[in-house]
């Protein structure tokens, strides 16, 4: 049983509509862990780099070239850089740089009959891998919107019809981050 949980808000920067996930995770979840139940929560499919800011230090994935210079996420832990009222950035893929704010809103105790990490609420879709970032997202809604758009066709079939940026399912979310533990 954990001994306290972190309840963190995860709202994807620069988009419309609001893109956000309230998630509940183990204060003992080293930060590639946190990774991971972000990924699940916001809908990415974890194909890209990604990064954290955490009071001014990078934590994430070093490159095995050294390359990357970035502290291990999988030597810290998230109750060792944060507490209730913190802020920190957690960027995925570096080449459409979704960044996302994350703020700890509250630490507490575990409740006995819950299983964590769970997400309790949130609103709307993630956008589509490699759609271009904020601005390529707000030209691929445009175009999926838009039957008349030269470009609806192509972006239609990018992703599927059934596309709907309204879209979110805390039930779901909490299955997928079940499948971690």
């Amino acid at each position: 049983m954990p001994r306290r949980i972190f309840h963190l808000l995860v709202t994807l920067s620069d988009v419309a509509p609001p893109v956000w996930r309230r998630v509940q995770v183990p204060g003992g979840y080293t930060l590639d862990r946190v990774h991971r139940v972000i990924q699940h929560a916001m809908g990415w499919q974890d194909c890209h780099l990604h990064s954290f800011e955490i009071n001014g230090a990078q934590y994430g994935e070093p490159g095995p070239d050294g390359e990357l210079l970035l502290r291990d996420e999988l030597e810290i832990r998230l109750d060792a850089v944060v507490a209730k009222g913190a802020r920190f950035r957690y960027t995925y893929d570096f080449g459409d740089w979704w960044e996302h704010d994350v703020v700890v809103e509250d630490v507490g105790p575990p409740e006995p009959a819950v299983r964590y990490p769970l997400c309790s609420d949130g609103a709307s879709a993630c956008p589509p891998e490699d759609v271009g970032g904020a601005f390529g997202y707000a030209e691929f809604l445009a175009a999926v919107a838009d039957p008349a758009d030269p470009r609806h066709a192509e972006m239609v079939a990018t992703v599927g019809i059934r596309f709907d940026p309204a879209a979110f399912d805390a039930g779901r979310v909490t299955t997928l981050l079940r499948r971690l533990t």
